[in-house]
């Protein structure tokens, strides 16, 4: 029985399905159901989109992908084909008032750069002028507000930037590459600023385009900006893009192959730069994993341990059916276990002499204690993460300091020492309940009336309570090893040793100790009137 219960436990443990994380062969399951990441920037290519398939393929190569080379070579053939689509990353008939005008380059170029020039951007005001779109003629307008707090006023010297920015919007505009909901929500921003000669609404929306249309050419900006359906997530792209410039490519052919920007900005700004990794890891298995792993938001469990890889399709379809077998498993293992040892014990003793173990309390407690161990985001706090959005309070932020201004990089485990000490705890208190059943049956296999039974067991009740002894003592120790640094600091670690004590306290006197007397008072009470009886 034991050994069953351990293998039984042993195959629920090994089911690939974790809560609040996602195993890697889930993850690398939903992949190979799917076309792989380089298979995308093929499909670019066809479209004669040479910059969103640049970045792909920097992404593909970076995560050691399949399919880097076919993708390398077709890009470079469209190249040498059409090399003037190369600075803009591909053609727009909407740009051909900025190409007459253009630098002649060889290589991608962020797309404000082609806006600086005034002659660019005279071109392109006389062309938008003739929009018939109520909202390209609203964002135009901006251009004559003289009163703004981040941005000098492109009326003024130096307005150059806010005038390039919103000849920018203006043109995602017209060309339609903006989301229907990220149109509205613009073109709303921009009335409200017409309305009180204020830019200071739209002003963020404007710095954080203009942070992506520093680092994106023409292509590569509209490709993202048709995936955004708000001004929030415009904001959380252009933070990642100041951020983590060096993984924008990751970040960038993510939302492609998720066909969402949204929950890769949310991914990333709830689990930083651990995120990021799982978000590589993702991509190097396809497609699908990245839908899969954005559509759970929860991170990858890195340190799962050897899992039933055939199961994977069937978490994929049924996880909380998975998740409710493999607890069930645990919990069915660890009760035939200590059944196995119950049966053990009560073998090598006199039928009936040794009390039944509660092998069903042990057991859930033993399968807690078993979850706990091996679910690491279960109870662990959500680490502080590198990509969150902050506002900086120039008064006050002592930037001399920069050490402090260091994040703490997050763990995707319980620490190793938490782990040991609650383990620790909870073998003491199994150990102390074993000796109280013994002490128990020692004192049932006397030879000697109830009364005196009962009074021996009345004798052990210090025995009977030091369980609660052992588990203050735990917890003591817990929390001083803790200040003086010998183990992390974790209240779990020492409070468990007290959770422990008063459950093995209550399972000794309420399982075993109060139904034993109770039996013993009803003998002694059967004596007595046996006795009284012979007595008359």
């Amino acid at each position: 029985m034991v050994i069953g219960g351990l293998g039984l436990g042993l195959a629920a443990w090994m089911l690939p399905v974790n809560i609040n994380a996602l195993p890697p062969a889930l993850v690398e399951e939903a992949g190979e159901r799917s076309a792989g990441t380089a298979a995308l920037g093929e499909v670019l290519l066809e479209r004669e989109k040479l910059g969103p398939a640049a970045l792909v393929l920097q992404a593909v190569t970076a995560v050691d992908a399949p399919g880097t080379e076919p993708l390398a070579e077709g890009l470079q053939r469209a190249r040498n084909l059409q090399p003037e689509l190369v600075p803009w990353g591909g053609w727009d008939p909407f740009l051909e008032p900025l190409v007459t005008n253009a630098p002649e380059l060889t290589e991608s170029t962020p797309v404000l750069q082609f806006f600086v020039a005034t002659d660019a951007r005279t071109a392109l005001a006389g062309f938008l002028s003739n929009s018939r779109s109520s909202g390209v003629r609203s964002l135009l307008r901006l251009r004559e507000i003289d009163r703004a707090v981040q941005f000098v006023p492109a009326t003024r010297p130096g307005g150059q930037v806010l005038d390039a920015t919103v000849l920018l919007t203006a043109l995602l505009y017209q060309g339609e590459h903006l989301s229907d909901s990220l149109r509205r929500e613009v073109r709303g921003l921009a009335e409200q600023a017409l309305a009180e000669n204020d830019l200071a609404g739209i002003e963020p929306y404007l710095l954080d385009l203009l942070s992506l249309g520093k680092r994106l050419d023409w292509m590569q900006l509209t490709e993202l900006m048709r995936l955004i359906d708000s001004t929030e997530t415009v904001a959380e792209f252009a933070h990642l893009s100041r951020l983590a410039a060096d993984d924008l490519a990751i970040i960038y052919t993510a939302a492609l192959a998720a066909d969402a920007a949204d929950p890769v900005a949310n991914y990333l700004i709830r689990f930083g730069r651990q995120g990021l990794a799982d978000l590589e890891f993702a991509l190097g298995a396809g497609q699908g994993a990245v839908k899969q792993l954005l559509q759970r938001q929860v991170p990858i469990n890195r340190d799962s341990g050897p899992t039933l890889g055939a199961l994977a399709a069937l978490a994929l379809l049924h996880p909380g059916v998975l998740l409710g077998l493999k607890y069930l498993g645990l919990l069915g293992g660890a009760f035939i276990v200590f059944r196995g040892v119950d049966r053990y014990f009560l073998a090598r003793t006199s039928q009936g002499a040794l009390p039944h173990l509660s092998s069903g309390v042990l057991a859930v407690f033993a399968a807690a204690l078993i979850i706990l161990a091996t679910e690491p985001f279960l109870l662990r706090a959500a680490p502080v993460s590198e990509f969150k959005l902050s506002f900086a309070v120039p008064v006050l932020a002592d930037l001399s300091d920069g050490a402090s201004a260091e994040l703490t990089p997050p763990t995707s485990t319980m620490d190793s020492s938490t782990l040991i000490s609650i383990g620790f705890f909870a073998a003491l208190q199994v150990a102390m309940y074993l000796i109280c059943l013994l002490k128990i049956t020692e004192i049932s296999k006397r030879e000697v009336a109830p009364l005196v039974k009962l009074k021996l067991m009345e004798n052990e009740e210090n025995l009977f309570d030091g369980g609660l002894y052992v588990g203050i003592g735990g917890t003591a120790t817990a929390l001083v090893l803790q200040v003086l640094g010998v183990i992390e600091p974790n209240l779990l670690a020492a409070y468990s040793s007290n959770l422990f004590g008063i459950t093995c306290v209550a399972l000794v006197k309420i399982r075993h100790v109060r139904p034993y007397k109770c039996k013993l008072i009803l003998e002694s009470e059967d004596l007595l009137t046996r006795a009284d009886v012979k007595s008359i």
